[in-house]
């Protein structure tokens, strides 16, 4: 982890007296130098909206780019970093810091999805990062379920895992009312008793995991208790959800338990049908949480796979990076996510379409990141 002097307070301060994310770049500092490294993680991330997917190709959009472009961005006198300078200077880049400036500022950018801020949080390995005799980084991030954006991103300290990565990531969060989705690595009892200290609330996932509290879920009189149906017809199948909601009961023995979820689908693809069945409990009592809303937060948790990592990974290229040197692999992670959260917050869902349309003029990312 980072040694940096950076409170939670101090960060969310920065956001919002310098509240453009061009000027919070400032706050970076380069090791090497006292001014700082913003024209670098400037153009890098202009690059990486126009769809750059590595450092040689983050120094072939300077190379094409505008000097103008590159003034506008930081540049002093529009000069040219070279594809060296940026890879040395993103490779010693604070990665905590880096993260914690732009989730606090993609978070004052965000509102509230029915009355209340819905985050769903997971995990992600950079595959193609793995140094030799060494391990690939593994990132932790918190996704808005109504725009999907990258609300903060932490790093898994090395022989740890997910699991206290969460409480470090939820930290420098307002969790006051917001409801947390996690899948079943998360249902823990640490984790559901640290989100209700905080105010919130949290819908989790029950699997094989966790056993004992899967055998109580699943004992639970289901067969007794009256269906909620939603049929779902798109992407060239037929799903039907299936939920039923119990009181939670104190054999459950969960924290803060108040209410457990049957959900079973019913897939249906070219003929062929499936079946899973999946149980959720949640803090929320029934009045806050019907069982049309659990269903809906439970699909909504997955949208952390198709919006955020499936596009890391299907258009920039993300697993397949050979970046490995000093933080640049998270650096570059870093990028590819708020430049998705920054097409997300400009009205766009399709981001392979729209890196397309900013690769095309380099104008346009630049435009982006100034107005934005």
């Amino acid at each position: 982890m980072s040694s940096s002097p950076v409170t939670p307070v101090s960060v969310e301060q920065q956001v919002l007296t310098r509240p453009g994310l061009l000027e919070l770049l400032e706050r970076v500092p380069d090791p090497r130098a006292r001014r700082g490294v913003r024209h670098r993680l400037a153009v890098g991330l202009a690059a990486v909206v126009a769809g750059a997917t590595s450092f040689a190709a983050i120094g072939e959009w300077v190379v094409d780019a505008d000097g103008r472009v590159l003034s506008e961005l930081g540049a002093c006198g529009g000069r040219r970093p070279s594809e060296a300078t940026i890879r040395r200077a993103l490779g010693r880049v604070d990665g905590d810091l880096l993260d914690g400036l732009v989730g606090a500022w993609m978070r004052t950018r965000v509102g509230m999805l029915a009355g209340r801020r819905v985050i769903a949080v997971d995990g992600k390995t950079v595959r193609g990062a793995k140094a030799a005799g060494g391990s690939a980084p593994h990132l932790v991030a918190a996704l808005d379920h109504g725009l999907g954006v990258v609300l903060g991103q932490v790093q898994v300290a090395v022989k740890s895992n997910e699991i206290p990565a969460l409480r470090t990531l939820l930290d420098t969060f307002d969790l006051t009312g917001a409801v947390i989705t996690a899948d079943a690595m998360h249902t823990q009892t640490a984790a559901a008793t640290y989100i209700a200290g905080r105010g919130g609330h949290y819908v989790f996932t029950v699997k094989a995991n966790q056993p004992g509290l899967y055998r109580r879920c699943r004992a639970l009189p289901w067969n007794r208790l009256r269906a909620t149906s939603t049929l779902d017809r798109t992407h060239g199948r037929r799903v039907r959800r299936t939920i039923k909601v119990a009181q939670a009961p104190e054999i459950l023995d969960f924290p803060h338990a108040v209410q457990v979820a049957q959900i079973r689908r019913t897939r249906t693809t070219a003929g062929k049908k499936t079946v899973e069945v999946v149980y959720v409990i949640t803090s929320l009592p029934p009045a806050e949480a019907s069982p049309v809303q659990i269903a809906t937060w439970v699909q909504g948790h997955w949208g952390i796979e198709n919006r955020l990592h499936w596009v890391r990974d299907v258009t920039y290229d993300e697993d397949r990076s050979t970046v490995r040197t000093g933080n640049a692999p998270r650096v570059m992670a870093t990028l590819r996510s708020t430049a998705i959260s920054l097409l997300r917050l400009a009205g766009t869902n399709d981001i392979a379409t729209a890196t397309r349309h900013h690769a095309r003029d380099a104008t346009r990312p630049a435009r982006l990141l100034l107005t934005c």
